[in-house]
Parts: C-alpha cells; sequence; structure tokens
C-alpha cells in the first residue's frame, strides 16, 4: 500500500481529521522520507529528537538508523496510533512524549532523559518555526545538528546570502550553519498545503557561536542586529544613528571603520560584516 492510501486508511479508522491549525500535513513520499534520514548521517550512538512524529513513517527509519529516538507528539490521537505502530514493526528504542515541544524544550532537563549529545529531525508546523529555533538555541546543552522540513521561504530566509538577509537569517546562521538539502512540492502532502518545502540542514557551530576569538555577548550583538534591521527602507547608518542615539556622520563612521561602504542597507550584510561591525561598535 502507498504512503497516501495508507495515510488516509490509517486517518479513517482511527476518526482522525488533520487539522490545518497544527500543520497537520502529511508527508507521503518515501524518497523524501529517505532524504531526511541520509541528511541526518545517524549512527547508533545517535539520539534523535523528532518533533511532530504524527503516524510514524519516519520514526521507524529513524528508530532503524539510531540508538534511541525521543518522538514529541503534541496530538493525543496520533500520538496512540504512533505506539501501536511502533508497536507492529517492534520499535522498541522509541519514546513517545504527549506534549507541546514548545513546552518541552525548555524543560529536557526536568524529563531526565540522559540524552547527551543528540539531533533533531522535525516536520514543524509551519507557524511555530521561528519560535521554536529561539527556544533550541536558548537551550545550554544544543543538539548537534538539526534537519527540518520548513516552508520554501521560510527555508530560503534561513540560509539567505548579502543582499537578501533578515534578522531571521542572521539569528539561525549566528548559531548554525544552514544548508538547503532539497525541495519538496506540495503535491507529497496529505491534505496538500498551500505552500512547497524544503528540506534544511543546520550543523550547530561549536560552542553554539561564530569564533572570532573571544566569546560574543551575544544580548548586545543580537541589540545591534535589531537596531540594523529596525526599518529595511532605510540604509543602515540611519537605523544605527536612531538606535544608539549617535549621529549620522557618527554611524556612517563606524560602518566605514568596519570596512562597508557607508550607504549600505541592512539586508546587504553577511553574518561575517554583522560580527565585524559589533567589533567596531562594542
Amino acid at each position: 500500500m502507498d504512503l497516501l492510501r495508507q495515510t488516509k486508511s490509517l486517518c479513517q479508522s482511527h476518526a482522525i481529521i488533520p487539522a490545518r491549525s497544527r500543520g497537520q500535513n502529511f508527508l507521503v513520499d518515501k524518497e523524501t522520507y529517505e532524504k531526511i534520514v541520509e541528511a541526518a548521517g545517524l549512527s547508533k550512538d545517535d539520539t534523535v529528537l523528532e518533533v511532530g512524529p504524527g503516524l510514524g513513517y519516519l520514526t521507524e527509519r529513524l528508530a532503524k538508523k539510531a540508538g534511541k529516538v525521543i518522538a514529541v507528539e503534541l496530538d493525543d490521537k496520533l500520538a496512540m496510533v504512533l505506539g501501536d505502530r511502533l508497536k507492529e514493526c517492534k520499535a522498541k528504542n522509541v519514546r513517545i512524549i504527549n506534549t507541546n515541544i514548545l513546552d518541552f524544550i525548555p524543560e529536557i532537563g526536568y524529563w531526565k532523559l540522559e540524552i547527551g549529545n543528540f539531533k533533531i529531525v522535525a516536520n514543524l508546523p509551519y507557524n511555530i518555526t521561528s519560535i521554536f529555533l529561539r527556544k533550541v538555541y536558548e537551550l545550554k546543552n544544543k543538539p548537534e545538528m538539526m534537519v527540518l522540513m520548513l516552508q520554501k521561504e521560510v527555508a530560503e530566509r534561513v540560509a539567505a546570502k548579502p543582499g537578501k538577509m533578515s534578522l531571521l537569517s542572521v539569528s539561525v546562521q549566528f548559531f548554525a550553519e544552514p544548508q538547503i538539502i532539497g525541495y519538496v512540492t506540495k503535491d507529497k502532502f496529505w491534505p496538500v498545503p498551500e505552500v512547497d518545502s524544503a528540506i534544511i540542514k543546520l550543523s550547530i557551530r561549536e560552542g553554539g557561536q561564530p569564533w572570532t576569538g573571544t566569546k560574543i555577548n551575544e544580548k548586545k550583538f543580537f541589540q545591534l542586529v535589531r537596531i540594523g534591521f529596525s526599518s529595511r527602507r532605510k540604509m543602515l547608518k540611519n537605523n544605527l544613528a536612531s538606535g544608539y542615539h549617535i549621529t549620522h556622520e557618527e554611524a556612517g563612521q563606524k560602518i566605514r571603520d568596519a570596512g562597508f561602504d557607508e550607504m549600505i542597507r541592512a539586508q546587504e550584510l553577511s553574518l561575517d560584516g554583522w560580527l565585524k561591525l559589533f567589533g567596531v561598535l562594542r
């Protein structure tokens, strides 16, 4: 039975009505599942935190490759079906936790899962992407890497290059190196969503931030970035002048001291550029 028919059958037999508000669009393409697992580069030494396992198609594959899988599912019915399916395929290295991932992440230590180093694999509800990423990079014990299914446009913003940078791209690239693995058209899901998706791999930087020879004050760095992007239509020096209460001439000089044209806009600076500017301003 192909995954589409299997998904419809499971939903019908368990009275599951996919909720768009929870991002319940089930991936029904085997090749895409294989791409996700391959991107995670798993071994039996790995612990995987899977977010939104749904009906368990990805969970089964992760369980075969990893030493331990912790599957966090918010929906009560889906968590029950997932448990039954994992028993059928005798996946004994999976623990299902029926809770909201946004509540779970800050309390990983509380659950006493003894996961040590871990990787995250997630088919995220697209409406929680930004807050999910923020909660992950606030963790003291960050994952080694993440493989995420995101809305195509969001994945491209995360992996953006100078010219298309945003607060989101600088924030994520600060703690991880992004790589888009591939795109997934909306017809690979059921029910069919309104947007296409992308698989993105985020390799977490050692120490959780770029190495510049000294530890970066994250609070002050992101204060700079937020000021820089406060008005995208304005030149960077205008935003810096307003945010730091300095003259436009002083702001322009700071930008030149960092090695850039004072007419530059925030979206034109790479992460390295922001770090150089921060070094001048601090």
